[in-house]
Parts: C-alpha cells; structure tokens; sequence
C-alpha cells in the first residue's frame, strides 16, 4: 500500500500553474488521500484557488486532504515532493522590459525569456528565490524532491546544483509536446505511445537524437528524416515550427523540437529567421491566456460564494501537458517509467558538453529519482552551439551567485545577442536602475 504523500505547490495561486497543476493531482489514483498544501505569498490569490479546491475535493469524494499557507516554513514542513512555479514580480510587464531594453541599446534580442541579455535579468531575478526555497527545503524537509517548473529552467537548475549540494531536483518543460502531440503521429502514422524519443541539448534547445518503435526496437530516424521536410510543407507556424528550425535542421542533420521562438534566443542568426513583431505578439498571446484564466477562476469563485457552482464541478478529469504529477507518481510507486524530457545535472550523460552543466535529456524515473539516458558524443555541429549557451550560462550563474557587476556584464557581452562591452554596459546599467528591486545587489 503507498503512504500518503504530502505534496506542495509553490505559487500556487499563480493562473498558469496552480488550476492545471491541481487537476492533475486530482486526476490521480496513485496519489489519493496525499494531502495537498497550496503556497503563495499572494492571500488573495491564494485563498481564491483553495476555496475552489477544497470544493472540487467534496465533488470528488474528499480523496484528498487540502492545506493553505502563506508561510513556506508551514507548507514545507514534512513535505514529500515540492513543485515551483514562481515568477519574481510582475511576468509580463517586466518580461517585456527584458526585451525592450536591450533593443533599445541595438541587442538582437528575441524571447528574452531563457536567453540574450533579457534573458540574464530574468535568470537574476528568478534564481536568488529559487536558491532560498532550496535551502528551506533541506532545512524543513531534506529528503523531499523538487520539481521546478519556473523558467529559465536550465539556468535556475544549474544555480541549485552549484549552490546547495543534496537536494533532489528536476527541471521540467513541455516544448517536446509541440513536435509529439500535434506532429509526430501524423507524420510516422504511430501512436504516440508507439515510439521511443530519446533526446539531448539544453531547455528550449534540445535535438531528436533518437526514435525507436516500442515494440519491434525498430530504428524510426531513417524514416523520419525521409518524411519531415515534406511533412511540414504547409505547416510551417511562425511561433513554432517555421523558417529557423528547418534551416537549423538543414544545417546540423538533427531536428531542434523547441520552436523558433524559443531557440532564437540562443542563435547568432535567430534574428534573421525570426520576427520581433511574432515574438511581442507571443508574449501578448501568453498575458491574454494568463488573463483569461484568472477571469475564469474569479467568474466560479463568485457562483462558488454564491451557491451556483457547477454540481458536476469544473476541474475533475482534466490533465494537463506537465510531467511533475506523472513523475510523483513514478517515483512513490517504482514504476521505473520513461521520461522524454527531464533537466537534471549532465553527469556523464552526454559527454562532450561540460558535465557542470544541466542539461536535458530522456531518463527514467524509479524510486531513486531520475536516471538519464546516456548519449556520450554527440554530433560535433550540435555539440559546438549547446557550447556557446553552455558557457554563457556558466557566466551568468555565477555572476548571480557572486553578485559581480563585472561578471554580469561580461555575460551579456558574450551572448550572442549582444555586440559589444559597451553594449553590454549600458543595457546593464538601465536595467539594473528599473527592476533594482527585484535583482541581486551587483557590486
């Protein structure tokens, strides 16, 4: 018989994370009679997503238990598994300073999201955070494990691998989901549930090195390469699969699944096959989503208060695309399951990038964690771009971590978004006077 097991969502009143995060646990048999803690600093929030919960609970049949806190000791305390979806400030209004500063200064900015100089202040934001929940969490509950679902994943990642040795972490993404949900099948006319995906690189820049059917242990990458290009005739999509990710693919041989407006932020070339005005549009698609979402929370908790919420209620039998509940879960019953994509420490999994470095790749997950599927070597052309980001992440950690002005500015002048020191030094200096308070104090 499994233990119940008490799970915690950091940010949980978060529209992004908590209503997904929550179905899924609810969706889950595995997981009956945990007890769930939500966490937020924001009590209005907060007190808006448990009161919707605790109800959904009792059309569920009360298979959980249903905890509420805004003070981390409490939520943490015993805890088993711990998911991070937090964002430091306000996302978007300081998500588009990110891109626009730098532009201003002449950067090639993109995303700003994961990397270029935007990218760099969205790490300073978000990693001094998640260093001081990694630290409560070997303080409270030390043998817990840590799913991180806050981005830039890679960097928050590798900023707790260096900085709190012992604690259990994975950083998760769902950008795979964009080549196996909505292509994969349809071009291999295979379930998806058919086929082997062994992948490599770093978050939002990661390469199909491997495709296998399940069953017969088939080889699919012949068959693969002989149908993409064909396949996506017609299907290009300019926030995703379009003119950036065939020409990588051309280029190296392998196929980047992260998207054109994620993996321009990482390429000298991005912005030649990608459009700002695609990537603004993007960041306005994901605040309206964002919006939408808390109208829908605030629209049942008003019928909740009034006693018209649905009888059937409005969160049981959806899941979500995430992999933190589905992991839970292998991890409580030793199933030994195959993840596509996880981000954990390289440790000897693919040889020729550093091995400081996170990275992600395929891996299985038992009872001890999660286990990397090793790839040793891969291509050189693929190898020499994960390079560039690598070592503009190593940079940009440690000046985080250090506090060094000087660092941080050498970090933004190496991207490959960046042209100059002088560029570099005056995107510093302007940003770090308009989000001062939500950065680390460089000296």
């Amino acid at each position: 018989m499994v233990r119940a097991k008490r799970i915690v969502l950091i940010g949980a009143g978060s529209a992004a994370f908590g209503p997904v995060t929550l179905m899924d646990i609810t969706s889950s048999k595995v997981l009956s009679g945990s007890t769930i803690v939500l966490h937020d600093i924001n009590k209005e929030k907060l007190e808006r997503v448990y009161d919707i919960v605790v109800k959904e609970n009792e059309i569920g049949g009360n298979r959980f238990t249903i905890e509420q806190t805004l003070e981390r000791k409490t939520a943490l305390k015993d805890a088993d598994f711990i998911i991070c979806s937090i964002e430091n400030g306000d996302r978007f209004l300081l998500r588009r300073q990110d891109n626009l500063i730098p532009r201003k200064h002449g950067s090639t900015e993109m995303m700003a999201e994961n990397g270029g100089p935007g990218g760099f202040f969205h790490s300073a934001r978000q990693i001094p955070e998640h260093i001081r929940i990694g630290q409560d969490i070997m303080k409270y509950c030390p043998d817990a494990f840590l799913i991180v679902y806050s981005n830039p994943v890679s960097r928050i990642c590798l900023a707790l691998k260096r900085s709190i040795p012992g604690l259990k972490f994975v950083g998760l993404c769902h950008q795979i989901e964009l080549l196996t949900k909505y292509h994969l099948s349809d071009m291999l006319n295979k379930e998806i549930t058919e086929m082997k995906l062994t992948l490599g690189g770093l978050n939002h820049f990661g390469f199909l090195f491997g495709l296998e059917d399940f069953l017969t242990g088939n080889d699919l990458i012949p068959e693969f390469n002989a149908k993409c290009m064909e396949y996506f005739q017609g299907k290009w999509d300019r926030f995703h699969y379009a003119d950036l990710t065939f020409e990588l693919y051309k280029r190296t041989g392998w196929f980047c699944y992260a998207g054109d407006n994620h993996v321009c932020e990482y390429l000298q070339n991005g912005s030649q096959y990608t459009k700002i005005e695609d990537i603004l549009e993007w960041l306005d698609k994901m605040e309206s989503g964002n919006k939408s979402v808390n109208t829908w929370l605030k629209l049942y908790h008003r019928r909740l208060e009034r006693g018209r919420y649905p009888r059937k209620g409005v969160m049981l039998n959806i899941q979500s695309e995430e992999r933190g509940i589905p992991i839970i879960e292998a991890i409580t019953i030793n199933s030994n399951s195959y993840e596509m994509a996880v981000n954990i420490p390289n440790n000897g999994i693919i040889d020729n990038l550093p091995q400081d470095l996170v990275i992600e790749c395929s891996g299985y997950v038992n009872r001890d964690g999660i286990h990397g599927v090793k790839l040793g070597n891969i291509p050189k052309s693929v190898a020499a771009l994960l390079r560039i980001e690598a070592s503009i992440q190593d940079v940009c950690v440690e000046a985080i971590l250090k506090k060094s002005k000087d660092l941080a500015i050498a970090c933004l002048a190496m991207d490959v978004n960046c042209k100059s020191f002088e560029m570099a030094e005056a995107i510093f200096n302007e940003m770090s006077a308009l989000q001062k308070k939500y950065l680390p104090n460089f000296k």
